[in-house]
């Protein structure tokens, strides 16, 4: 496996961490869960990116999967900011 230096994967990966500790301290000073939901999904999009930069194919179950459940996170936290709060 080789790495795959792809400055869009790279730039998309800088912004999933800055996104996960935005997330998580927008949780702490708040005291709400919603960004630290999107952080997560974020993280997850993350992991994603950081596999690819790491040689694996964008089109693999495993970061497909993952990459589903970070949407559903994202569709859950939009759902509740429309319609719960």
């Amino acid at each position: 496996m080789a790495l795959n230096l792809d400055p869009v994967t790279i730039v998309n990966l800088f912004f999933c961490i800055i996104i996960v500790v935005l997330g998580y301290f927008g949780y702490k000073r708040k005291d709400n869960a919603l960004p630290l939901y999107v952080g997560v999904a974020f993280g997850l999009f993350g992991i994603s990116h950081l596999a690819v930069i790491l040689g694996y194919s964008s089109s693999e179950l495993g970061l497909v999967i993952i990459r589903g459940f970070a949407y559903l996170v994202v569709i859950f936290t939009l759902y509740v900011v429309a319609f719960k709060q």
